[in-house]
């Protein structure tokens, strides 16, 4: 189903919310607001901890809409007892979440795909070393963790070694990455169509935790200031790399703009946050489409 689905023809909805990943509090406030929409549309809606309640018990619902960040929700694992109980849920299936979380995979995807996107390495705690065609600076992450979480940026070697013990403190596997100087865009997905770009901007040194849910002066420029060409380029590139990776549904994804104009993708977000401070309803309410609407036609997209 695409659009606005009926509240009588639903049935009973579980948002899926808060967890025990590092991203639960995050994931508390996309699911609170995700409920507090749908009741306002009159859905039978109701969140669901999976930290305090066996998922077992979502074989009960109709549909799920998965407000879950990180691991054990974005990752493809709860959409697969999903899919085993017979469920539909919001969001890409085990794949695209899979492939979404692990930024690794998703890259040698892309590259394997003729899609640009920087080089990277993956990092050892034995030898945490740049491989020949990577150049300082790089930004080291972790695989599989969301939020920029765990990030750094390393200008040099004499902090390669702290930047990996950073990231490792959240997954044990390492991506070091090729720093594209420029500005950050990030385009989110709805069903087939790109929503209006946004253009961020942070006085961090990236689009870190604190500058996504914290800070004040983060800006979010959308529209862009990209022209009609440049927009209708960028959203065809993250279609294509949001559909090669297995994405559907909805998602974003994040992309730097060099001093050249060359894009180059970053990661997918294949449930994105929903918070107050959150980019997909700003692109939405650029493209017309308020809060409480864009939950509605995500549930949609959920449905058969």
């Amino acid at each position: 189903m695409t659009g606005i689905p009926d509240p009588q023809r639903v049935g009973r909805v579980a948002v899926l919310m808060g967890g025990t990943s590092a991203e639960r509090d995050i994931s508390l406030r996309s699911g609170g607001a995700v409920l507090a929409a749908l009741q306002r549309r009159g859905y039978d809606a109701e969140a669901y901890d999976p930290r305090d309640r066996a998922l077992e018990g979502l074989r009960g619902y109709d549909v799920v809409f998965i407000a879950l960040h990180g691991r054990g929700g974005e990752d493809g694992t709860v959409q697969g007892l999903l899919e085993l109980l017979g469920v539909p849920h919001t969001g890409s299936g085990v794949l695209g979440s899979a492939l979404g979380m692990d930024k690794w995979r998703c890259k040698r995807l892309w590259q394997g795909s003729g899609l640009p996107t920087p080089a990277g390495q993956l990092l050892t705690s034995e030898s945490p070393v740049l491989a020949e065609g990577l150049a300082y600076p790089v930004i080291v992450k972790p695989v599989r963790e969301g939020s920029s979480l765990g990030m750094t940026r390393v200008d040099g070697p004499a902090q390669l070694a702290e930047a990996y013990r950073a990231a490792a403190a959240y997954d044990d596997t390492v991506l070091a990455e090729q720093w594209v100087e420029g500005e950050e865009y990030t385009v989110a997905l709805l069903g087939d169509r790109a929503l209006p770009s946004i253009r961020l901007e942070t006085s961090h040194a990236f689009f870190d935790y604190a500058a996504k849910y914290q800070a004040d002066d983060t800006g979010h420029h959308c529209p862009s200031g990209l022209g009609a060409d440049e927009e209708a380029e960028l959203g065809a590139l993250c279609r294509e790399a949001f559909s090669a990776s297995g994405g559907n549904g909805w998602g974003r994804v994040d992309v730097m703009r060099d001093a050249d104009g060359r894009w180059w993708l970053l990661e997918v977000n294949t449930i994105p946050g929903m918070t107050d401070h959150s980019l997909v309803p700003i692109a939405a309410a650029q493209a017309g489409i308020g809060f409480d609407e864009l939950v509605a036609r995500i549930l949609g997209e959920a449905l058969p």
